[in-house]
């Protein structure tokens, strides 16, 4: 099967058909230049998806991602980055593989197209003059031969007319015979001219065209092959990403299997968990007798006989920190006394919180200033070290009024845990100044609670009373206070020079225990054995926290506050 012997007359069609070809190849190289397009353009398009409901930093909805549910939304948020990731790399690779390679081959096939038929036509040129000079050569034989019969009748007439000269017919003999001798020169070169034709024709029909065909089907086989190559790359390129992609679905499941609805419910009640009890039964008022109205000790009310406390019973509640009960408004007095003890706990343990890390960083700075100040008494011509004195002044104001507001605030924490914020007699002592000059707010403030106008939530005095206990059961109770149980372990992502007090160094990759994980500040307490425990940034370290441990530590919380309450 050869285009050379089988389609030795479709030199057109042949070369229609082969330039149909190559545009065929350019429309496969256009589709995939689009497809490599649709893939980047959906790359993009889901990258700004996970993008836009990534949590937006300092921000409430980072709070949210306590949530197993929210994590897993996140974790489906991140393997989406990484599932666009494998898009663009399908792009990548169709660009580089296919549309790369078939430009440069379609450019390479349109040369040798254009050489092959430049060939063909060549040949055909070249018989057709072949054509062309036997079509004179037997035209010329033709008239020779004609003339040279014209000759011999001319003269054949002149030699049988008796009226004619013997010069006459001498002259119309030798003119025959000049045409005859004419009509066989052309008639040998005639012979000549289509033996040398038939030789070029056989040659050009059974040698240079079968050539020349069957180099443009061998060009047009490749071309064939070539585009059947491209097109298992196409499904190829698709394919090499499918276990990655899977990866991600799989991580995507993963994360969706991690959900624990559990979980999530206890730490809804640790979020909004208000700590007061439910109300009790509200006592007959007898209006039969005046001036003997009474109302329940247990009732909504606090007994105080102000009746700043309203009960509503007609309409909707507005009030959402403790039915019935107006909700206070504004910004709320310093102490947080007007949120329920939970939630107020919660704020002024993260009040102590921010204001140790105030402390923390007005004390960094201290230190760098006495260490610039050294460096200037060691080397006066670098600067005036008296020059520092009024900033290190500052600071040292600063950290006190810093140290006696997070005092303050240890105090009332201290208050609502049922604890004194100092767990030594030592430090009692060092505190003796704070607590002289603190007692009255803290008396002012708790009087404030029990007469708040808005009917916000009140303390009642002997609530109070029963939760100071003396200082030394405290003492001993810290001091026989066993070390906190391990609820699970963690890996040093990076190393940490613990060089602050309350902080611990740990090497990158080394696998610790912790024992308190962290409480919004930033910071993980881990322990490495019994003697050597501390703080570490919580993004230092990849938590694996143990359910179990932490729920036995949370119970184990709630009945040692349970038994103390019990006890006082």
């Amino acid at each position: 099967m050869s285009w050379g012997t089988e389609l030795w007359d479709q030199f057109d069609n042949l070369e229609k058909h082969t330039q149909w070809g190559i545009d065929v190849l350019e429309k496969f190289i256009k589709f995939v230049k689009e497809r490599t397009e649709i893939e980047l353009s959906y790359a993009k398009q889901l990258r700004n998806l996970s993008k836009k409901y990534q949590p937006k930093k300092n921000s409430k909805e980072e709070e949210e991602y306590r949530y197993t549910s929210t994590r897993a939304f996140l974790a489906t948020l991140n393997e989406m980055n990484d599932y666009a990731g494998q898009h663009e790399v399908i792009s990548e690779n169709m660009t580089s593989l296919i549309t790369g390679e078939l430009t440069r081959y379609v450019q390479e096939l349109k040369q040798e197209r254009k050489s092959h038929f430049h060939d063909g036509r060549k040949a055909q040129q070249h018989i057709e003059t072949c054509w062309k000079q036997l079509e004179a050569s037997k035209r010329r034989f033709e008239r020779d031969c004609k003339e040279a019969d014209r000759a011999q009748q001319y003269f054949e007439k002149m030699d049988a007319d008796i009226n004619v000269t013997k010069a006459d017919v001498e002259k119309a003999r030798q003119q025959a015979q000049l045409r005859h001798q004419m009509a066989e020169d052309s008639k040998a070169e005639y012979s000549s001219t289509l033996q040398k034709f038939n030789s070029e024709q056989h040659d050009h029909y059974y040698t240079h065209i079968p050539n020349i065909f069957q180099k443009i089907q061998e060009m047009e086989e490749r071309r064939i092959v070539r585009i059947g190559e491209s097109m298992k790359t196409f499904a190829e390129v698709d394919r090499q990403v499918i276990p990655i992609i899977g990866k991600c679905l799989d991580e995507i499941t993963k994360a969706a299997e991690s959900i624990d609805h559990k979980n999530d419910s206890q730490l809804v009640i640790e979020a909004f968990k208000s700590g007061f009890e439910p109300p009790g039964d509200i006592d007959f008022e007898d209006f039969t007798q005046p001036m003997k109205r009474t109302v329940s000790e247990s009732s909504l009310s606090n007994s105080r006989g102000d009746g700043k406390s309203e009960l509503k019973f007609g309409g909707k509640s507005k009030g959402k920190l403790w039915p019935f009960i107006k909700k206070n408004k504004g910004a709320g007095p310093e102490d947080f006394s007007h949120l329920p003890p939970e939630q107020r706990r919660k704020k002024l343990q993260q009040k102590v919180d921010e204001l140790n890390k105030d402390i923390q960083k007005e004390m960094d700075q201290r230190d760098a200033l006495t260490k610039m100040k050294d460096v200037y008494i060691k080397n006066p011509q670098m600067g005036d070290a008296a020059s520092v004195d009024h900033r290190l002044a500052e600071l040292g104001q600063n950290i006190e009024k810093l140290r006696l507001e997070a005092q303050k605030f240890e105090g009332w924490l201290a208050e609502v845990e049922g604890r004194l914020p100092m767990r030594n007699e030592q430090a009692r002592r060092q505190s003796g100044l704070y607590e002289a000059q603190n007692t009255s707010a803290v008396n002012s403030c708790a009087q404030d609670r029990e007469s708040s106008p808005d009917g916000s939530y009140t303390e009642e005095q002997s609530q109070e009373t029963e939760m100071k206990v003396p200082a030394t059961d405290f003492d001993d109770e810290f001091d026989d206070e066993e070390p906190l149980p391990t609820i699970g372990t963690c890996k040093a992502l990076y190393t940490f020079e613990g060089q602050n007090e309350g902080t611990i160094s740990v090497a990158e990759g080394e696998m610790l225990y912790v024992i308190e994980e962290d409480k919004g500040d930033g910071w993980t307490r881990i322990r490495r054995n019994e003697d050597e425990e501390g703080y570490v940034p919580t993004s230092y370290v990849e938590v694996y926290l143990d359910k179990n441990a932490k729920g036995l530590r949370v119970l184990g919380v709630k009945q040692a506050a349970s038994s103390n309450s019990e006890e006082n």
